[in-house]
């Protein structure tokens, strides 16, 4: 159990120093608003994947721009952390930001939809609301 532990402080740390390093340190463009917003390293701590969202921009350019910068990424890390191994970087565009944003948008809809339903069967006259009680009469045959 130490070991997962120590696998989650280690990707804390990467994710507080990658945000901090790509605000100061690196300077490509199509990194500006870069949102890091989780780490998972490996068992073996050599690997480690890092997802990411976009406030504005491309996210293909900002993955090509993470990745052309992940080995001066991980030189800083290297400096800035003391582990033995400093794991290979690979980035990840993280839709679940989107995925939640349109789901929200859905069930806003959905709800919007119900209101207007519930408005229109309110304002319906009773004398044509359509029978609710189906013929049970038994069938004589």
């Amino acid at each position: 159990m130490a070991n997962s532990e120590r696998a989650r402080r280690i990707e804390e740390q990467i994710r507080f120093e990658l945000a901090t390093i790509c605000a100061r340190e690196v300077r490509d463009p199509r990194v500006a608003g870069v949102s890091f917003t989780a780490v998972r390293v490996a068992r073996d701590l050599e690997n480690a994947q890092v997802f990411f969202t976009l406030l504005q921009g491309d996210p293909a350019q900002a993955a090509l721009a993470l990745a052309r910068a992940s080995g001066f990424i991980r030189s800083q890390l290297a400096q800035r952390m003391d582990l033995r191994i400093v794991p290979r970087l690979s980035f990840v565009y993280d839709i679940s930001i989107e995925r939640g944003a349109h789901l929200s948008h859905l069930i806003d809809q959905a709800v919007a939809e119900d209101r207007r339903h519930a408005e229109a069967a309110s304002e319906a006259p009773a004398d044509s609301a359509p029978d609710s009680a189906p013929n049970t009469a038994p069938n004589p045959e």
